[in-house]
Order: structure tokens, then sequence, then C-alpha cells
């Protein structure tokens, strides 16, 4: 009996881990992040605009 419930158990958590990675690609569709939004938090954070190019690997002479 205790072997099925283990069984079970297991079964259940793969369930909530799939459930879980739904629940984040939802969240990720109806809350879409622009590129506009991205450079306003880098900016916030005190990061420069040469500073943003520098860390996405962009070359801006």
């Amino acid at each position: 009996m205790e072997e099925r419930i283990a069984i079970l158990d297991e079964k259940i958590a793969k369930k909530k881990t799939e459930i879980a990675k739904l629940e984040s690609q939802k969240y990720a569709l109806t809350h879409p992040v622009s590129i506009r939004d991205l450079v306003m938090k880098a900016k916030q954070s005190g990061m420069t605009p040469n500073e943003i190019a520098q860390k996405l690997g962009i070359d801006i002479e």
C-alpha cells in the first residue's frame, strides 16, 4: 500500500511541475515584455546605453 501511495505522490509531483510550466507560459503570454521595457529597466538600474549594448554583444560606434 505504501508503494502505491509513493507512486501516486510521484505522479502528483510530476503533474504539479507540468502545471507550473503551463502557468509560466500563460503569464508570459498575458504579460509580454517589450524591448522598450527592458531598456527602461536597465536604465533605471543605472546602466548607460553603451553598457546595455555591450551586455547584448552589440558594437555601437
